[in-house]
């Protein structure tokens, strides 16, 4: 379903708020008028009983939609770094610790989260994907439980 701020305008939702005041409308229609549930529509009124002149329902995103080239440079960086640690035959390392390129880039300052990290390294060929488990094709052939 779209957000509600895509729906509807805030004057919409605005006219919607004062009727349900006035006891126009009941709390269910307003809901189902908007297509929202009961916490929701509470959240929604106390807005607008706060100041009805103006209210407002802004989509206000916290991060970026992209990650910035430095991240990405970063990212890069330290995922080659571990290729080559799993890449040298002298070290026992066989597989590759995201969690651990996380917190090395936290360290330097840069919050990014273990599923971007591990879509760079499947686009720059630092992946290894999961072993594929057998198939079990072996017949019983006593009807003894346990021999």
């Amino acid at each position: 379903m779209v957000q509600l701020h895509n729906r509807f305008s805030d004057e919409q939702i605005a006219f919607l708020f004062q009727a349900y005041e006035q006891g126009l409308l009941s709390r269910e229609e307003v809901q189902e008028a908007l297509h929202i549930h009961r916490s929701r529509s509470f959240v929604l009124l106390k807005d607008y009983r706060k100041d009805p002149d103006a209210f407002t329902i802004p989509y206000e995103r916290n991060t970026p939609g992209r990650i910035p080239l430095e991240t990405e440079i970063a990212i890069k960086r330290e995922l080659l770094r571990e290729k080559a640690l799993i890449d040298d035959p002298e070290k026992p390392i066989s597989g590759y610790n995201y969690s651990a390129v996380r917190d090395r880039l936290r360290n330097q300052g840069i919050k990014v989260s273990v599923n971007t990290i591990i879509d760079r390294a499947k686009k720059l060929d630092c992946h290894k994907p999961r072993k594929k488990r057998k198939v079990h094709d072996r017949e019983v052939l006593t009807a003894s439980v346990g021999a």
